[in-house]
Formats: C-alpha cells, sequence, structure tokens
C-alpha cells in the first residue's frame, strides 16, 4: 500500500457506497462472496465460541459479562483485521495493475511477477509472497483447530494430536493437489475462489442457529442478545443468505 500509494477518497467512497453491480454482474458478486467466506470463515465462530469456554472465568454476573465484553472485543479485532487484509489485496490489485493498464493480470504468480516491474521495487513482490504465506498459514492453523472443536463437542471423537494434523492437513492440501495436477496452475485461482464461495454458502448454517440460540432468554440464562444486536444479527443473517441465494440464482441464469 505504501508503494502504490492509492486514492484514499476514491476507497473511502468504495467501502462506503456499494455499487449496483455488485446484485447484477454474476462476477462481482462471486468475488464478493468470496472475499465474504475468506473474511468470516464459518468454523471461525465455532472456533471463538469455544476458546471462551476454554478460559477460568468465576461463574458471578459481573465476570461472566466481562468476558463477553473481551470476547466481543477480540472476536470484532480479528474480523477487522481480516477485513483490512482482503481491502488491502483489492487496493493493491486496482492501485497497481489496473491504474498502470494491466487489467489482464488475474493470478496469483502473475501479480507475484508484475508487482516488482510496475512499481520497479523486488521488496514489493516479497511482501506479497510474505502475506500469502501467513495467509496460508493462518487459515491452516484455525482450520485445524476449528475441526478438533467439531471432533470433541459435537461428535465426542478424541484422537491425538498428530493424527488429527495429519487428517485435517491432508483433507485440505488433498484437493489442490488434484486441481494442479489435473488442470496445471490455471486450475489455482478458480479453486482458490471457489473454496472461498463455499465458505460463504455455509456461513448461514453458522450464523442463524448462532443468533437464534445466543437470543434465547432460557438459554443464554440472563446473557441474552438484547434487542438491538438481535435486529443486527438477524439483519446481517438474511443479508448473508439473500447474496448467496442471489448468486446461485445468477450462476444458474449463466450457465442457461
Amino acid at each position: 500500500m505504501y508503494f502504490v500509494q492509492p486514492d484514499g477518497w476514491l476507497m473511502l467512497q468504495g467501502a462506503l457506497v456499494p455499487s449496483p453491480q455488485l446484485v447484477t454482474d454474476q462476477k462481482m458478486l462471486l468475488l464478493s462472496i468470496g472475499i465474504l467466506g475468506a473474511t468470516v470463515m464459518p468454523h471461525n465462530l465455532y472456533l471463538h465460541s469455544s476458546i471462551v469456554q476454554t478460559r477460568d472465568i468465576p461463574t458471578d454476573t459481573h465476570s461472566v459479562r466481562r468476558s463477553i465484553f473481551l470476547a466481543t472485543v477480540d472476536s470484532n479485532l480479528s474480523l477487522s483485521l481480516a477485513f483490512l487484509v482482503n481491502m488491502a489485496i483489492l487496493v493493491l490489485a486496482a492501485a497497481t495493475f489496473h491504474r498502470a493498464g494491466h487489467p489482464e493480470v488475474a493470478d496469483i504468480d502473475q501479480a507475484y511477477i508484475m508487482l516488482a516491474r510496475i512499481l520497479g521495487n523486488k521488496m514489493a513482490s516479497v511482501l506479497f509472497a510474505v502475506a500469502l504465506l501467513a495467509s496460508g498459514q493462518q487459515s491452516t492453523i484455525t482450520g485445524t483447530l476449528a475441526g478438533q472443536i467439531v471432533m470433541e463437542g459435537f461428535v465426542d471423537w478424541k484422537i491425538s494430536a498428530w493424527k488429527r494434523r495429519l487428517i485435517t492437513r491432508f483433507t485440505a492440501i488433498f484437493p489442490a493437489i488434484c486441481v494442479v495436477a489435473v488442470l496445471g496452475d490455471a486450475g489455482v485461482t478458480p479453486l482458490l475462489i471457489g473454496s472461498q464461495v463455499v465458505l460463504s454458502l455455509q456461513l448461514s448454517f453458522a450464523v442463524f442457529p448462532l443468533v437464534y440460540v445466543t437470543s434465547q432468554e432460557g438459554t443464554m440464562k440472563g446473557f441474552a442478545n438484547c434487542g438491538a444486536t438481535q435486529f443486527v444479527g438477524w439483519v446481517i443473517a438474511i443479508a448473508i443468505a439473500a447474496l448467496n441465494t442471489l448468486l446461485i440464482v445468477l450462476t444458474f441464469q449463466g450457465g442457461a
């Protein structure tokens, strides 16, 4: 971002006033849904809930409320940082490639090479590669931890750490290896976008139960969501479901 010097006003305008094409252009909607899935990731909702349970918290009302507040800050901070990283990638691509007249750059390997050429600084490509590596590691770690939580909490299946890591890593890597072996480098970008879209499609199955359960006074025992939180939660849940449904409709219409 430091090297490309994007227009801050245009960034703010694009963030606050989405283009109407977002809900009419299938490709734009596909990328947007992919970013949503990559930022939130439904399994992280289970992960954050489980992390709260691992803390030694007194059962008095004040301590529980303080713990909920800190957990909320933790989750919001994590999601905000993920949002900023994804936004920075979009801005970097727009400010570097499109502004320089290279809109054809769409793949990671192309971006890595062209960054140094256009900006005249090899460090830009190095930082880009490091960011991708860090992103991949973060995604793998959270996926492994979430898999452990789901296995232990939902199916009561407890296995040793090395077996769990082997199964989750193999499950994550095997499809990518198959796609690259069959389609080569050309299949990497569609696989990446497709996996992110699948994450977004699964969000509703985590968000709707989450909002519903945390809004039940009998279940939460005095710590249920307030009316404003319930309203915002249901609006977000319905918006996610509506965008995912719209994407499916536009995809089938485009293929018809």
